[in-house]
């Protein structure tokens, strides 16, 4: 099955500073994280990779790939949106990246041979197609396209957590939390009657974990947030009711 895969889908990026373009500078010849997998093939190579594979449907929070499991296979979304996580063995679990359709999930440890570095769970409805590690492994020795292709998606994947550890290092938890939320209106807000609503339901530990803080200190930032009328939040749910206050934050401007 070849599935239909958009070309530049919406979809989670690095958190970065807002109104700066995400990857290098404007006007730069090459692709950037944002671009999945699927989307920087010829649509021959799309093709004939997806027909090698098998399709899974998962239901939402279904569980797609479990951190440290030896690897069988990989994946490529088709259809939905997922979330991957990792937990250190103290329980500390972070956010590492939300994937959706034309991404590609699992393929270090099937290159590799490792096991599993991550969960990935769905967050929606989500279709895929399954191929095994081996016949993954071949056909990329066999498409020198498809390998350059896969190798320029890890190489801009590490370029953007690069550019994220960098600017995160100068800002403050609140400024990286007020980052954080804003990437996430943009990328996955739906507008409503009462503000930007994200579709993407994550918890408290998760959003702390992708900022570098504990959950207590989001909280915290959560309940300040609320109380100057921010953001609305309620079970996994929130809505960004003032926008323009955390560009402000981000910014290390203040909000008054």
């Amino acid at each position: 099955m070849t599935g239909d895969i958009p070309h530049a889908p919406p979809r989670q990026t690095t958190a970065g500073t807002p109104g700066r373009p995400h990857g290098d500078a404007a006007g730069d010849d090459g692709l950037d994280d944002r671009v999945p997998f699927l989307a920087r093939l010829e649509k021959t190579d799309r093709a004939a990779l997806l027909a090698l594979g098998h399709e899974m449907e998962f239901a939402p929070r279904g569980v797609l790939l479990h951190q440290s499991e030896p690897s069988s296979h990989v994946l490529f979304v088709v259809q939905g949106w997922t979330k991957v996580t990792a937990a250190a063995a103290n329980g500390y679990e972070a956010l590492l990246a939300l994937r959706g359709p034309g991404d590609i999930i699992g393929e270090s440890a099937a290159l590799t041979g490792r096991t599993r570095s991550a969960t990935v769970t769905a967050l929606e409805e989500v279709r895929t197609v399954a191929v095994q590690r081996e016949r993954f492994t071949d056909f990329l020795a066999r498409s020198p396209a498809v390998s350059f292709a896969l190798l320029g998606l890890a190489s801009d994947r590490t370029r953007a957590a690069d550019r994220r550890r960098l600017e995160f290092a100068s800002m403050t938890v609140k400024e990286r939390f007020a980052t954080l939320l804003l990437d996430l209106t943009r990328t996955h807000g739906r507008r409503t009657d009462d503000g930007i609503e994200l579709s993407v339901p994550l918890s408290k530990q998760e959003l702390a974990g992708s900022v570098g803080a504990s959950r207590e200190a989001v909280q915290r930032l959560l309940k300040e947030l609320r109380e100057r009328g921010v953001v609305l939040t309620g079970r996994r749910a929130m809505v960004i009711v003032r926008p323009d206050v955390l560009r402000r934050i981000a910014r290390a401007e203040g909000a008054e």
